[in-house]
């Protein structure tokens, strides 16, 4: 014991790790547990059966199964569509490069209302866009995912980008003169390669999916029981000084999300392990 710790006090860049692990743990309670806290804490104030009537009340969990649905739509299309932009990225050269690396990160500074209410007026029924359909797709699930997809592609290229580029395209040569065909390169010396990187991209999006409020609440149409997500609910009971009513909802977003991510790191920490040791 006392070897690991001189070893860990040797080997450590900034000095001072028992003052440094408390302010970390000091901060994070301040700016996360504290927060959270405050959510389960209101959300006591209910009795068992005001809670369970508010959170399964139905227009309730039509937001549930919106909200999830359309959250993990979208983290699977960026999952597909993000690896392939940030291959290109990686392994190309081609004029403009540089612009459209950097219009992977709009979504991040471009704010939430101004995406929204651009993405609906070009997917409406008299878009620019949504014209060309004949099926509508802005105030529909459809438009929904789509914008979930625009705000959570930059979680999947910025994540997966950085392994592509210290993976070298010589391992890929290695393989070919093995006599291994692309598809098998892929699938066997890339893709395991990429894969942790993939599921936290994905987790990223998927998060950042499920408390979206200012780019889906334009193009959702907010219809009760058909395109209303739960972060609406929340505002409108909000808006109608119903604290209580929000935070339970809010509490089950919450818990919710939890388990997923939690499974999600699970995931992950069991294909680092099982590609770590073959």
């Amino acid at each position: 014991m006392e070897l690991t710790l001189k070893k860990r006090k040797k080997n450590t860049i900034i000095p001072g790790f028992t003052l440094t692990l408390g302010y970390t743990m000091i901060y994070l309670s301040i700016i996360v547990l504290l927060p959270l806290s405050m959510v389960f804490f209101n959300t006591l104030s209910m009795s068992w059966s005001e809670f369970w009537e508010t959170i399964a009340h139905p227009r309730a969990v039509a937001s549930y199964k919106l909200s999830f649905g359309t959250a993990l739509a979208a983290g699977l299309i960026n999952v597909i569509f993000g690896t392939i932009i940030a291959w290109v990225l990686v392994r190309y050269e081609f004029p403009g490069k540089r612009i459209v690396d950097g219009l992977v990160d709009l979504p991040f500074a471009l704010p939430t209302a101004v995406a929204g209410i651009a993405l609906a007026t070009l997917y409406s029924p008299n878009g620019w866009v949504g014209q060309f359909f004949d099926f509508k797709v802005a105030f529909t699930p459809l438009g929904i995912i789509i914008a979930l997809t625009f705000i959570g592609l930059p979680f999947v290229v910025r994540t997966v980008q950085p392994v592509l580029q210290n993976l070298s395209s010589e391992i890929e040569e290695a393989s070919a003169s093995l006599g291994a065909t692309r598809l098998q390169t892929f699938t066997k010396v890339i893709f395991p390669e990429l894969l942790p990187a993939i599921i936290t991209g994905f987790s990223l999006a998927f998060a950042r999916s499920l408390g979206e409020y200012g780019s889906v609440v334009f193009i959702a149409g907010n219809m009760p029981m058909k395109t209303e997500i739960t972060p609406l609910i929340i505002m409108t009971k909000l808006e109608q000084y119903d604290y209580v009513g929000a935070t339970a909802i809010a509490t089950v977003m919450l818990v919710t999300s939890f388990v997923l991510l939690l499974l999600i790191n699970i995931i992950q920490w069991y294909t680092n392990r099982k590609f770590n040791l073959q």
